[in-house]
């Protein structure tokens, strides 16, 4: 029998509730998924979880058991009612009924741990909403939060990018940011059937372990970021045109010097470049 199923059945009847489309609601009830989510994101007693988007709480209950103290971050009242009844003699249990992009983590993460000494450890752990899946984890990363590692499930199409080596088919700007920050994990693919009602799209569980130092040398990577992005706004064309279309370089002259100083080739596309390569041409502004 799926335990798991009957719960989520039993809970959906009791409260009336119904999958939210807008918030992107799809509620989890593969057993086997569960717990390759948990024991991928290797959860110690001195570990703060946040959980973003925790909806049911069918991958809370499991964390909870793991963890030291969890902080689920849910947007839907509704499932925010949920929650408080069914996690209410948890004590290391807590719940904020809040847009995720809004929370000031920073703040929080450093508020829990001055409360808590025991906590060495911070882990993001999450079944995403799929339509906000970019804008969450640019957040996690790009705020530079002192986390060891992110660990959630997203559209498969959208993970294959993000865990691409730049340089591979996949590639796109936001692969880039994610090697620089993280060294990423390909953890398993989840069928649209593990899930109640079915997303049209097959998921997929990745895993982002936070590096400590950064993985090239670069003086300002805003600016890295920058040429990144302007150069896959037209990533049909060539990384000459497209940076000279965007005014990253002043003209195609001065654009092709550039490239021939830092031996970039000069009718190479955005796509092929490597990190390094980005990173020197940052370096040479």
């Amino acid at each position: 029998m799926n335990t798991i199923l009957e719960e989520t059945k039993f809970i959906m009847n009791k409260y009336h509730i119904k999958a939210n489309k807008s918030l992107g609601q799809n509620f989890l009830i593969s057993e086997e998924v569960v717990q390759t989510i948990v024991e991928s994101s290797e959860i110690k007693k001195e570990d703060l979880i946040i959980e973003i988007g925790p909806g049911l709480g069918t991958l809370t209950q499991f964390l909870l058991q793991e963890a030291g103290k969890v902080i689920c971050i849910e947007l839907d009242s509704k499932m925010n009612d949920i929650l408080k009844d069914r996690f209410l003699l948890y004590k290391n249990f807590e719940l904020m009924n809040q847009d995720v992009l809004k929370v000031d983590l920073k703040k929080l993460i450093a508020e829990e741990k001055e409360k808590n000494p025991a906590i060495k450890n911070i882990k993001i752990v999450a079944n995403l909403p799929y339509y906000i899946t970019t804008p969450i984890i640019m957040k996690l990363l790009e705020e530079e939060l002192p986390l060891e590692s992110i660990t959630v499930m997203i559209q498969k199409e959208v993970a294959d990018r993000l865990i691409a080596i730049p340089g591979e088919k996949e590639t796109g700007a936001i692969t880039y940011s994610v090697y620089y920050y993280a060294q990423s994990q390909d953890i398993l693919e989840v069928p649209n059937h593990s899930f109640i009602p079915e997303p049209e799209v097959t998921s997929k569980v990745i895993k982002l372990n936070i590096r400590k130092t950064p993985i090239v040398e670069i003086e300002k990577k805003d600016k890295m970021f920058q040429i990144i992005k302007c150069a896959f706004m037209q990533r049909r064309k060539t990384l000459l045109n497209a940076l000279v279309n965007t005014k990253i370089f002043e003209n195609k002259e001065k654009g092709m010097q550039i490239l021939e100083k830092l031996n970039i080739g000069l009718n190479v596309r955005p796509e092929n470049l490597t990190l390094e390569d980005y990173a020197k041409i940052s370096n040479f502004f």
